[in-house]
């Protein structure tokens, strides 16, 4: 048997009488006539060659066994229709149909999170791709460009192909397990110099050379913030880290903040980045305003 091909409007009006339950239902909620929905049905199940209501015997249309399988495909295609269709309305008031994003390592996941978690339900047809890395390379993925869009910390120099927009600053802290030696108080200048120092280094040349409250001679260079914040949970060494990151370490005693007269904490200003020969789209730019509000 030969099949022939539905159209999206006797799918959806397919959908209809599945979702309300009956031809009248269905009529109202799409503004038709009773017979433009029983003649959709009809349409379909002529193109089908299936029933896919059961009308006899019953006030109400019963869906068949065929058209109750039938009814999760239907769903499928009416929703990749509706997709397309506002992806383009998207397209046509200049939204972005994907996005690029970088963000640095320093901003809390917290926030990254609620933020993206708010952009999927303001731009439901923006494809976004996330990457996460620290210091110089975020600024360097969108010099690439790799990246549309970062939410970055401080590059040396001018760096001409990049524009910058302030949008909020982590504070860093130094930290060590309770265990290590410099968790005791009264330590003496110059003592946190004794002592191995963990250190997030960077793998792009853009901050190569540049230290970030670095005051011991010894140190470990890790490429992974992660991996630093364990080590200094283990008692390996002292360093800093983000305090929101380390918030839960320190109230629950796994880390302390340590009382150092060089006071090596910092702020890490961060920067929304994107190349000077390009323009932000409204979604971009709706990103750059959230993760603002997100650090504030």
């Amino acid at each position: 048997m030969k099949l022939g091909e539905p159209t999206i409007d006797q799918l959806r009006i397919f959908l209809a009488v599945a979702e309300h339950g009956s031809f009248g239902g269905a009529a109202k909620a799409m503004g038709r006539a009773v017979s433009a929905i029983s003649y959709g049905i009809a349409q379909l199940e002529a193109q089908l060659g299936l029933a896919l209501y059961a009308r006899e015997g019953s006030r109400r249309p019963v869906l068949t066994a065929a058209g109750a399988g039938l009814l999760a495909e239907a769903r499928g295609i009416a929703d990749g229709v509706d997709a397309l269709l506002a992806k383009a309305r998207s397209l046509h008031a200049g939204q972005e149909p994907s996005l690029t994003l970088v963000v640095d390592v320093m901003v809390p996941g917290e926030v990254t999170a609620q933020v993206l978690g708010a952009f999927r339900h303001t731009f439901p047809t923006c494809a976004l791709t996330l990457r996460i890395e620290g210091l110089g390379a975020v600024a360097a993925c969108v010099i690439d460009g790799g990246s549309d869009l970062a939410i970055g910390g401080p590059v040396i120099g001018d760096q001409p192909a990049l524009e910058r927009q302030a949008v909020g600053a982590i504070e860093l802290i130094p930290v060590a397990a309770p265990s290590h030696p410099l968790a005791r108080p009264g330590i003496a200048p110059g003592e946190s110099r004794r002592h191995l120092q963990l250190v997030l280094t960077d793998r792009s040349p853009l901050t190569e050379g540049r230290e970030f409250s670095v005051l011991s001679p010894l140190t470990w260079r890790l490429g992974d913030l992660g991996a630093k914040h364990a080590l200094l949970k283990e008692g390996l060494g002292w360093g800093n880290m983000p305090r929101a990151m380390v918030a839960g370490d320190l109230a629950s005693g796994a880390l302390v903040e340590l009382d150092l007269p060089e006071k090596p904490g910092a702020l890490y200003r961060l920067s929304a980045l994107w190349r000077r020969d390009t323009r932000l789209g409204p979604a971009a730019r709706w990103l750059v305003d959230a993760f603002r509000e997100g650090l504030a």
